[in-house]
């Protein structure tokens, strides 16, 4: 039988009896990716969803941090459906305190499909609402990123509040077999190293905190950072066994009065090869400490993941930055061979917390739209 959210979103009356909604089920993961490729083929023709980890956000590790409800075709009792795939998805991942991030697709053929959609995003904000109540904030920021060229995606979020505050962009670097000698060295007094790691594979717990707090304490003054905390970092980890590509991680140090210190860390991951492109590898995230910048800390990491790239036969090296990084790291990646194939942008609004359901008067427990 299928699962219903408790408090399921409000959707338009003139779908009554046509649509419904439930929790996602094993059986939506196939036609949920290729409703998500449909949508992002119309901007990239390229386009593709990894089946596994939709499946974890679906009814994975992933799905824990997750609120997320499917749109079906009702039953002729109204119930949902569980032999129909979906024609629209929402999720919403409670991702640290004071943020919330929101993914969201409606087919092109649902019916009322504006209607819909802003009935999903008006759920969206109340399940927001429920994230600050349980952080304990007063809101939670609510972050969906799309890409540049989608401007339906773009009138949907701008017609239910959202503002566009950043573009980011996505920048590739080509690879070849004489990357593996090249790129540049470290400075002296510096030194770049893969993370430690124990025969099973696993990485020592200090070079795990190691890189966390790099990351951590390297855009505490960059535009949008957030604190994560260490535990929230190791549960993603946890979330994706599979994804974390240990052996692809790096620290690098300096020298400072006899000791080699954390000055940075990389972490990367392999990117599934595509009809045009071989594989490669994607930097996830690199930061450089602000006590060790100038000491082209970066500039050595990025080498040490070219060359790597390069030994595993990768065709490219991919990455994410903002568009107005306040340390001008475009430039640095555009003068290292990198160029951007594609921007995409971020969307915020705000989610004000709000009283738990549970606690109000039996007689206002009836009315749609709020969260328990």
């Amino acid at each position: 039988m299928p699962l219903t959210d408790h408090f399921p979103p409000s959707l338009p009356a003139s779908l009554e009896g046509r649509l419904t909604t439930r929790l996602p089920s094993e059986t939506d993961v196939e036609p949920l990716a290729d409703l998500l490729a449909a949508a992002q083929r119309e901007h990239t023709p390229e386009g593709i969803v990894d089946e596994d980890s939709l499946r974890s956000q679906l009814v994975g590790l992933k799905s824990w941090s997750r609120r997320e409800i499917v749109v079906v075709p009702a039953a002729a009792d109204g119930s949902p459906t569980e032999d129909e795939g979906p024609l629209a998805w929402v999720a919403l991942e409670d991702r640290a305190r004071g943020r919330t991030d929101l993914q969201f697709v409606v087919a092109r053929e649902a019916p009322e499909r504006k209607a819909l959609a802003a009935a999903l995003l008006d759920w969206a904000v109340e399940v927001g609402g429920s994230f600050a109540r349980h952080r304990g904030v007063e809101s939670t920021q609510m972050s969906c990123d799309t890409n540049e060229l989608d401007v339906d995606r773009a009138r949907l979020l701008q017609a239910a509040g959202y503002e566009k505050v950043r573009t980011w962009l996505h920048m590739r670097r080509s690879v070849t077999a004489d990357d593996a000698d090249g790129g540049p060295e470290p400075r002296e007094g510096t030194r770049m190293r893969p993370v430690h790691r124990h025969d099973s594979g696993l990485p020592v717990a200090q070079d795990v905190r190691t890189v966390h707090r790099m990351l951590e304490e390297s855009f505490a003054d960059h535009w949008g950072s957030y604190r994560e905390s260490f535990a929230e970092f190791v549960q993603r980890l946890i979330e994706t066994p599979e994804e974390a590509a240990w052996d692809h991680w790096w620290i690098a140090e300096i020298e400072r009065e006899e000791m080699w210190l954390p000055a940075g860390g990389l972490v990367a991951a392999r990117m599934p090869a595509t009809p045009t492109l071989g594989e490669g590898t994607y930097l996830e995230y690199l930061g450089v400490h602000r006590s060790a910048r100038g000491h082209g800390i970066a500039k050595s990491l990025l080498g040490a993941a070219i060359r790597d790239a390069a030994e595993r036969g990768r065709t490219h090296v991919d990455l994410e930055v903002d568009a107005d990084s306040p340390t001008g790291a475009d430039g640095l990646y555009e003068s290292m061979g990198w160029a951007t194939y594609e921007r995409t942008q971020s969307w915020h609004s705000s989610a004000p917390a709000h009283t738990s359901r549970l606690l109000e008067p039996p007689a206002e427990c009836t009315l749609p739209g709020r969260d328990e």
